[in-house]
């Protein structure tokens, strides 16, 4: 199926030509027949010749509806333009062709209506004079009349040409489905109707409500008023949502796949067709919903649009400002960036990489040499860091990021540029703790991910991978030796010198006397000099095996008690040191609290 809307001429030319061409009555409401004009969104439809079923969105022509027209409109990709040959160009159509060439509409059909009533040539001519210039200008043009049925099969034939030359979304795409119409059937519930443009609904899917972030799920699907398991883009549906109240789904709510947006309340876009000086306070128009928003302009054709509520947008998408007091379009807009950085001067404490500021000039700078098109290079250039599942959901897709040479721990990606700078400031931090502090066990993870304003330990993790070493949560360079300092060295051999055993562990006072605290004491464990049993408890190296040769003469299985005996030492050294020896599985504590020493123990 395609979906086109039906725009131009105010009156019933558009309506008497949609019930000619497809059996069905665009105007629902009474008071629409009544006054003879479109005053909300009309839904029909049609088989063409090839067997290709058409839907059309029939807009509201006159100036009080425009919003009405620009929610029918924003998601549909082509067009069914409508000028009467007795009345020809007409104001509306002028805003109709302002808000098509805003939105990028390209595709459709020029429909020269009432031709029973006045020869089509001037109308033609002067329809073709209006689209020059314009997205538009290549409209194929066919005269016909929606009363006598003249030039009706013509118009099926171009718009079964239409409909071949439209692009295939793509069927497996994200769903975003912006709302145009909800109401409640008895028995059924809530129901809400929208154009799909691309993605695959199915029943029994959940997707999430924006802006409220409910979640809700698809009870029943009718596409053109027929059931169905499962519709793709581009389609006419109408989805029995359950999990939310009609009242509570306005015209410009959408449906989005779960995890696969991102929403926003600022947006970076360029401008096309604008007025200047553009005013600051605006009507933004995109899908089917309508926001009052501030701009600001940053370069001579870019901007930063704030949004009152988030909106789910992506590189590329096609926005229109208007100006409400004056009922006029003033410009329109290409998305650049629907997730840009904070505008301000970059302080010192800004938290991360990805979240650092930048000043309006430098932004201006950056936008000017930005496309509407996703640039994988581009946006890891600017944002230095990113998620591929940030990036997929401002439309940068995945798969153009496989195979990257800069895929790193956790999701994330990096500007090769920068992670080199990063590792290489890294290597320097490193190096330096270790040398302006040699009793350290090395530089905490923690502490390099604050120095480096990184988002994520494993980015840190990432950055030392085959460049350091990483223990317990510490960097280290890669020659590092595990060697304690020279006064450390002595004196821990004066220490062991007075020992009487191996296993006779030195009071706090002994070991405040040879300067030894707890970050010598650390330093001595690493080097292999002593042997950690608790805190403050050390031993000599050689103290697990006296011990074990002294334990394995004790009748087995042995008691705490025994061992603590044997070994003439107290609760304060037995208790860890056989702790230790279990670790080691060179005793083997039972049941009882008893323990032995296995015949087969493995050798330290």
């Amino acid at each position: 199926m395609q979906v086109i809307a039906t725009a131009g001429h105010v009156d019933h030319g558009k309506s008497t030509l949609l019930r000619a061409l497809t059996g069905r009555d665009p105007d629902r409401w009474a008071e629409e027949h009544r006054r003879g004009l479109t005053i909300d969104l009309g839904y029909v439809w049609t088989t063409l010749a090839s067997g290709a079923t058409v839907a059309f969105v029939d807009v509201p022509g006159h100036a009080r509806f425009v919003s009405n027209m620009l929610a029918g409109v924003g998601p549909v990709p082509a067009v069914l333009f409508v000028v009467a040959a007795d009345e020809g160009w007409m104001p509306q159509s002028t805003e109709h062709l302002d808000a098509l060439a805003a939105l990028g509409v390209r595709h459709g059909v020029l429909a020269i209506t009432r031709c029973d009533r006045a020869d089509p040539a001037a109308a033609t001519a002067a329809a073709r004079e209006r689209l020059a210039g314009t997205p538009l200008s290549q409209l194929p043009a066919v005269p016909v009349s929606g009363t006598t049925g003249a030039g009706l099969d013509e118009l099926r034939a171009a718009l079964d040409a239409l409909v071949r030359r439209l692009p295939v979304p793509e069927p497996d795409a994200d769903v975003r489905l912006w709302i145009d119409r909800s109401f409640t059937i008895r028995g059924a519930g809530t129901v809400v109707t929208g154009t799909l443009p691309a993605g695959t609904v199915r029943v029994g899917d959940g997707l999430l409500l924006s802006p409220q972030d409910r979640p809700v799920t698809v009870r029943g699907l009718h596409c053109l008023d027929e059931p169905v398991g499962a519709a793709s883009g581009v389609a006419r549906v109408a989805l029995n949502l359950r999990g939310v109240d009609a009242g509570d789904v306005p015209r410009g709510a959408v449906l989005l796949s779960p995890g696969r947006w991102r929403v926003g309340t600022a947006v970076d876009v360029r401008l096309s067709r604008f007025v200047d000086p553009l005013p600051r306070q605006l009507h933004l128009h995109v899908g089917a919903v309508a926001l009052p928003v501030r701009v600001r302009r940053l370069g001579a054709d870019t901007a930063r649009i704030l949004l009152p509520e988030p909106l789910p947008l992506r590189i590329g998408d096609r926005l229109i400002l208007r100006e409400p007091g004056r009922h006029r379009i003033v410009a329109g807009a290409s998305v650049l960036d629907p997730a840009p950085p904070p505008l301000g001067r970059p302080r010192p404490g800004d938290p991360t990489v990805v979240e650092r500021p930048r000043r309006a000039a430098d932004r201006a700078a950056e936008l000017a040499a930005m496309t509407d098109r996703p640039d994988l290079a581009g946006e890891l250039r600017r944002r230095g860091l990113a998620r591929v599942a940030d990036l997929a959901a401002i439309g940068v897709p995945a798969e153009s990021a496989a195979g990257h040479r800069a895929a790193l721990a956790g999701g994330w990606l990096a500007d090769p540029a920068l992670w080199r700078r990063l590792g290489d400031e890294l290597v320097d931090q490193v190096a330096r703790h270790a040398r302006d502090d040699p009793l350290s066990a090395g530089l905490p993870v923690a502490a390099a991910r604050r120095t480096l304003r990184l988002p994520s330990p494993a980015l840190v993790l990432a950055l030392a991978d085959g460049r350091l070493r990483v223990t317990g949560g510490r960097l280290t360079p890669p020659d590092a030796g595990t060697a304690a300092p020279g006064p450390v060295e002595a004196a821990v051999a004066t220490l062991l010198a007075r020992m009487p055993r191996p296993w006779a562990a030195p009071t706090a006072a002994e070991l405040a006397g040879l300067d030894l605290g707890p970050r010598e004491l650390a330093a001595a464990v690493r080097a292999g000099l002593l042997v950690e049993l608790a805190s403050g408890v050390v031993v000599a190296p050689d103290a697990p095996d006296a011990a074990v040769a002294v334990l394995t003469g004790l009748p087995q299985p042995f008691t705490l008690s025994a061992a603590r005996q044997a070994l003439g030492t107290t609760r304060r050294v037995a208790v860890p040191l056989l702790e230790l020896l279990d670790r080691q599985a060179r005793t083997r504590r039972l049941p009882d609290s008893r323990r032995r020493c296995p015949a087969d123990r493995p050798a330290r």
